[in-house]
């Protein structure tokens, strides 16, 4: 779970109680609030994005990231999330022009050696994808619910591939009928913080 600063604004705080506690309704009422009484605040907008995420409402989702990210350029996880739920709509070039400013940060970053392994992906280059995703995980300290979702990825390319996934991994649900790509039904289902 995402963990917050303390001194975030009452309505903030109430909105993130009200996804933690699976009320989407009111989180979503409440960032909506929260968008308005600081109007040049990157986290509601962000925070929205992904309980939008959440109820698979990705157009949505996807303008409330980018609201994000208009507001904050630096905001590096709302540019990451951004991208995936691009990458998730199978529309995986407009997710690399997203993440291009992401490919800028130190190379030891997290989200820049996970958007390297998208770009792996995007080529089918499965072992050097897989390669980057775990590098991102091992330097990834701060976020181990994004760490999660990069396993899944790791799992279901050895799923798709037929190998056996690393026994600490859970395996991802079977992918839909009618996918653009094999990993995008069960990467939709993911949430990121």
């Amino acid at each position: 779970m995402q963990s917050f600063p303390d001194n975030l604004p009452p309505l903030m705080q109430q909105a993130i109680s009200a996804s933690q506690a699976k009320d989407s309704d009111t989180a979503l009422s409440l960032f909506q609030q929260a968008s308005q009484a600081e109007p040049g605040s990157p986290l509601p907008h962000f925070l929205m994005g992904a309980e939008l995420a959440q109820l698979e409402r990705m157009t949505e989702a996807e303008a409330a990231y980018a609201r994000a990210v208009i507001l904050a350029p630096d905001f590096s996880i709302a540019r990451f999330e951004l991208g995936v739920l691009q990458f998730v709509t199978a529309r995986p070039a407009i997710a690399l022009v997203t993440w291009q400013a992401l490919l800028e940060l130190p190379d030891t970053d997290p989200l820049k050696l996970f958007v390297l392994g998208y770009a792996k992906l995007m080529q089918d280059a499965f072992d050097d994808a897989q390669h980057y995703f775990e590098q991102g995980i091992a330097a990834n300290t701060t976020n181990p619910a994004l760490n999660g979702n990069i396993q899944l990825l790791i799992a279901e390319i050895h799923r798709t591939r037929g190998t056996q996934a690393p026994a600490t991994e859970k395996m991802p649900a079977q992918e839909e009928p009618g996918d653009n790509h094999f990993l995008l039904s069960n990467y939709n289902q993911s949430r990121l913080h």
